[in-house]
C-alpha cells in the first residue's frame, strides 16, 4: 500500500546501547525564530529540554550514538546511512505512526568537477522537522543564513519543510543556469575559433572532456529534480500538510517549480548533447581534411614519380638518353604533370 513502510524497521535504541563517546557536535537545532544551538550528548534531559523549543533538529553525519540520543528523546526512529541508499519507494516515502518519512537526492559540489548526489531525510513529525545527512548541500546552508528572514518565521514544521524545499529547488535553478553558462562558453569555444589558422594540440578533444563534465551536472540535476518532484507529490498527502493551507499552497508552488526546471533540465541535456555530436563531428571533418590532404598529394605527385620511374629503368636503347637537353625537359615534365593536377582540383573546389 502507498505510504506504509516496506519491511519493519529497527526499533528504537534503548540506553544499554552504551555510553556516549566524545566527538564534535554534529547535531543543530533550530528555534521557529531561526536562532540555532548544538545539542549537548552529555545528558538526556538537557536535550529533551532543548529539543522541546525546537522545530527543526538537523543531524549532520550522526554517529551511532547521536542516533540514539534523538530517538531517546522524540520517540522516532532514525534512518541509518544505509537506509538511506534504499532506492525503492516505499522505503523512501512512508508513514510510520505518527512520523513522516521522506528522503530525496540532493546535488552536492555542483561548482566542482565531480558533482554528486546525496540523499537526505526528512521526518516530519506534529511539532519538529528532523533532517539526516551525510553531506553538506549549499542549499541548507542557504537556508539556514536565510531562516530569520522568512515573514512570520517557521512556527510550524510544515512551513518550514516547505520552505526548506523552496530553497532546494531555487539552488537547483541555479545550478542548472551555471550549466547553461558553461554549455555558452563552450559553444563559442567550439563554433566560435573558426578564424584562428591553427587550433593547439587535442583542442576540441579538450572541449569533448568538458562536455563530459557538463553532461554530468545535468544529468544529477535531474536526477535531484525527480527525487524532489515524488517527495513533493507525497508530501500533498501528509494530513499536517493539508490542514496547513498555507504550506499546502507553498508546496504546490513548488511543485509546479520543479517541473518547470525538471522540463528545463531536458532542454538544457538536448543543447549538450547537440554540443557533443557537433564536437565530434568536427573532430571527425579535421580528421578527414588531414586524410584528404594526404590522398591529394599521393595524386598530384604520382605523375612526376611515373616520369621518374620510366626514365630510370636500366634499357640499353632509350632515344632520350642521347639527347642533350634530356634532363631539364624531364625535369620540366614532371613538375608540369604536378602543377596541372594541382590547379584541376582548386578549380573542382577539392582544396
Amino acid at each position: 500500500m502507498r505510504g506504509q513502510p516496506r519491511h519493519r524497521r529497527r526499533s528504537i535504541r534503548s540506553v544499554s546501547d552504551g555510553p556516549f563517546r566524545s566527538h564534535s557536535p554534529v547535531i543543530t537545532v533550530f528555534r521557529p525564530n531561526g536562532e540555532a544551538c548544538t545539542l549537548p550528548a552529555e545528558s538526556d534531559s538537557a536535550a529533551a529540554e532543548i529539543l522541546d523549543r525546537a522545530v527543526w533538529v538537523d543531524l549532520m553525519e550522526p554517529t551511532r550514538d547521536d542516533e540514539a540520543l534523538i530517538e531517546r528523546a522524540l520517540r522516532i526512529d532514525v534512518p541509518t546511512r544505509d537506509e538511506l541508499k534504499d532506492i525503492e519507494p516505499s522505503s523512501r516515502l512512508y508513514t510510520d505512526g505518527n512520523a513522516t518519512y521522506m528522503t530525496a537526492s540532493l546535488m552536492v559540489k555542483a561548482e566542482s568537477d565531480l558533482p554528486h548526489l546525496t540523499d537526505v531525510a526528512f521526518i516530519l513529525t506534529s511539532d519538529r522537522l528532523l533532517t539526516v545527512r551525510y553531506a553538506e548541500p549549499r542549499s541548507f546552508s542557504l537556508f539556514k543564513a536565510g531562516m530569520h528572514r522568512i515573514p512570520g518565521g517557521c512556527a510550524s514544521p510544515t512551513v518550514l519543510i516547505t520552505r526548506l524545499l523552496e530553497t532546494i529547488a531555487d539552488r537547483t535553478a541555479e545550478i542548472l543556469e551555471i550549466a547553461v553558462g558553461r554549455a555558452d562558453k563552450l559553444s563559442l569555444e567550439v563554433f566560435g575559433n573558426h578564424h584562428l589558422s591553427r587550433r593547439p594540440a587535442h583542442y576540441l578533444e579538450d572541449r569533448v572532456v568538458q562536455v563530459s563534465a557538463l553532461h554530468r551536472l545535468v544529468a544529477k540535476a535531474r536526477d535531484s529534480l525527480m527525487s524532489l518532484s515524488r517527495m513533493l507529490t507525497f508530501l500533498h498527502g501528509v494530513p499536517a500538510l493539508q490542514s496547513d493551507r498555507e504550506s499546502l499552497e507553498l508546496c504546490r508552488t513548488v511543485t509546479r517549480d520543479v517541473q518547470s526546471l525538471s522540463e528545463h533540465a531536458s532542454f538544457v541535456a538536448g543543447n549538450i548533447t547537440f554540443l557533443l555530436d557537433a564536437s565530434l563531428g568536427l573532430i571527425n571533418l579535421e580528421q578527414n581534411a588531414i586524410i584528404k590532404i594526404f590522398s591529394i598529394a599521393s595524386v598530384v605527385l604520382l605523375p612526376p614519380t611515373l616520369i621518374a620511374s620510366t626514365y630510370g629503368m636500366n634499357f640499353e636503347f632509350m632515344p632520350e638518353l642521347h639527347i642533350a637537353y634530356a634532363y631539364p625537359l624531364t625535369l620540366a615534365a614532371m613538375l608540369l604533370s604536378a602543377i596541372l593536377p594541382f590547379f584541376f582540383f582548386r578549380w573542382k573546389g577539392w582544396l
